[in-house]
C-alpha cells in the first residue's frame, strides 16, 4: 500500500479522500491556497502545504507547487480528486516522470480519452455506438461541412474536441447558420482550451444523461459497476443523481456494461472512470469519458457497496481488484443533491461566513462535506459546499428519505440551493423518473 500521498484538490473530494486514506493507513499532505488554510482536511491532514495564493490558476493548477509539495514531504504518490488537473494528461505525466505514483488512469488514456473525436472512435471500433456525427474533426471546407451537416439531419451540435463542463459548444437548427457557428466555435475553443479542433454531431432534443461506472487494474480486469441518471442539470452542469437509471432494464445493464468494459480493456484503462452517454428512444449514444473520479459517486458506492476511492488508492498501489463481475450487486436506490453556495433562484454565488451548519441524519442518509459552523465559503472556487445522498429499498424510499434531510439540513450566513432541490423532488414528474436533460430549465422557466 502506498506509504503517504498529496492530496491536490479541496473540498469535499479532498475530504472524502483522506478519510479512505486513513482508513488504508496512508499517510496525507494537504496541499491549499491561502484562502483555503482552514479547510477540515487541511486540519486534519498528518501534514500540510500552502502552494500559493487564492487564485486557481496560482495554487490547484500550479504543477511544479504541487510536484515540489510532494518531494518536499516524502510522498510517494499525488491523488488528484475531480476537476483542477484531475484530467490533465500534461501533469499526470510529469507526476510519474518525477517518481511518483499517479493515483489514476495512464496519462497516454487520458490524453486519448480527454480528446473526444479520439475517444469516439475508440468506442466505435469497441461497437459502443455513438451519437451520428462527422467522424473526426471539421476541416476548412465550407462545402464539406454544409454537406455533413445535411447527412446528419438538423438540428446539430458543434463541439469542441477539448471541450468539457459544458462549454465549448453551440446548437445549429439551420443551415444559414452553420458557418458562423463552426467559426465561432473554434475560436471559443482555441481561447477555453488551446485546442481550436471541433467536431459535428445530431443534437438530440429530448434526450437522458446516463453514464456508467467503470473500475479497471492494472492487471487488464474491468468491471462495471452499472449506471447512473444525471438528466437534472442546468446549463450543463448536474443538480440531482441517482442510481440506478429508472426505466433501465437488466438486460440494457447488462448489454451496455459489456460493452464499456470492452472498450476500456481495449485501452488499457487503469482506476475509476466514467462513460459519459446520451439516451432517446431506447437508444445509448456515447458522448465522452471523464478519466476520474466523479462528484457523483456516492450513490454507486449506496447501490454497490463498493468504495471507489479506496478502489484508486489500492490500483494505484498494484493490487488486483477483488471483485470479477459477477459479484457486482444493485441494491436499492440512491439519490445525491449538490447543495451549492448560491441563490435558488438567480443561481448567484453566495460566499461568506457560515454561522450555523447542521447536516441532517436518520436511516440510509449520507452527507459529504467540508463545511462546518464558522467557517468561511471563499468566492474563488465553485460554489458547492456539500452533496447529500440518500438509500432506501427503492427510489419512492430514497426520495422520501432525502426529502426528510433537505428539510433537517440548516444552513445560516449564506443562501443555498435547498429550496430548488425541495421544489424538483416535490413535482410529481421527477417523482415518476426518466426525465430529459432540458426538464429543470423547462420546468422553472430558466435561460
Amino acid at each position: 500500500m502506498l506509504d503517504k500521498i498529496v492530496i491536490a484538490n479541496r473540498g469535499e473530494i479532498a475530504l472524502r479522500i483522506l478519510r479512505a486514506c486513513r482508513e488504508l493507513g496512508i499517510k496525507t499532505v494537504a496541499v491549499h491556497s491561502t484562502a483555503d488554510a482552514n479547510l477540515k482536511h487541511v486540519l486534519l491532514a498528518d501534514e500540510s502545504v500552502c502552494i500559493g495564493p487564492p487564485a486557481s490558476k496560482d495554487s490547484y493548477l500550479n504543477m511544479p507547487a504541487i510536484i515540489s509539495a510532494a518531494e518536499v514531504t516524502d510522498s510517494v504518490g499525488i491523488h488528484p480528486g475531480y476537476g483542477f488537473l484531475s484530467e490533465n494528461a500534461d501533469f499526470a505525466e510529469r507526476v510519474e516522470k518525477s517518481g511518483f505514483t499517479w493515483i489514476g488512469p495512464k496519462a497516454e488514456t487520458i490524453r486519448l480519452m480527454g480528446d473526444k473525436v479520439s475517444a469516439i472512435n475508440v468506442m466505435k471500433k469497441a461497437g459502443v455506438p455513438c451519437v451520428p456525427g462527422s467522424s473526426g474533426p471539421l476541416g476548412e471546407d465550407n462545402d464539406e461541412n454544409l454537406r455533413v451537416a445535411r447527412d446528419i439531419g438538423y438540428p446539430v451540435i458543434i463541439k469542441a474536441s477539448g471541450g468539457g463542463g459544458g462549454r465549448g459548444m453551440r446548437v445549429v437548427h439551420a443551415e444559414g447558420a452553420l458557418l458562423h457557428s463552426i467559426a465561432i466555435t473554434k475560436s471559443e475553443a482555441l481561447a477555453a482550451f488551446g485546442n481550436a479542433q471541433v467536431y459535428m454531431e445530431k443534437f438530440l432534443e429530448k434526450p437522458r444523461h446516463i453514464e456508467f461506472q467503470v473500475l479497471g487494474d492494472n492487471y487488464g480486469n474491468v468491471i462495471s459497476l452499472g449506471e447512473r441518471d444525471c438528466s437534472m442539470q442546468r446549463r450543463h452542469q448536474k443538480v440531482i443523481e441517482e442510481a440506478p437509471a429508472p426505466g433501465i432494464t437488466d438486460e440494457q445493464r447488462r448489454t451496455m456494461g459489456e460493452r464499456v468494459v470492452e472498450a476500456c480493456r481495449a485501452v488499457g484503462y487503469r482506476s475509476a472512470g466514467t462513460l459519459e452517454f446520451l439516451y432517446q428512444d431506447d437508444e445509448f449514444y456515447f458522448i465522452e469519458m471523464n478519466t476520474r473520479i466523479q462528484v457523483e459517486h456516492p450513490v454507486t458506492e449506496l447501490v454497490t457497496g463498493i468504495d471507489l476511492v479506496k478502489a484508486q488508492l489500492r490500483i494505484a498501489s498494484g493490487y488486483k481488484l477483488p471483485y470479477k463481475q459477477e459479484d457486482v450487486r444493485i441494491c436499492g436506490h440512491a439519490l445525491e443533491c449538490r447543495i451549492n453556495a448560491e441563490d435558488a433562484r438567480t443561481f448567484m454565488p453566495s460566499p461568506g461566513p457560515i454561522r450555523l451548519w447542521h447536516p441532517p441524519g436518520g436511516p440510509g442518509v449520507r452527507v459529504d462535506s467540508h463545511v462546518y459552523s464558522g467557517y468561511n465559503v471563499p468566492p474563488n472556487y465553485d460554489s458547492m459546499i456539500g452533496k447529500l445522498i440518500t438509500h432506501g429499498e427503492n427510489r419512492e424510499t430514497a426520495i422520501a428519505r432525502m426529502r426528510n434531510a433537505l428539510a433537517e439540513l440548516v444552513v445560516e450566513g449564506i443562501k443555498t440551493n435547498t429550496a430548488l432541490h425541495q421544489e424538483i423532488l416535490a413535482h410529481s414528474a421527477f417523482q415518476a423518473g426518466a426525465l430529459d436533460i432540458h426538464y429543470l430549465e423547462r420546468r422553472l422557466g430558466l435561460k
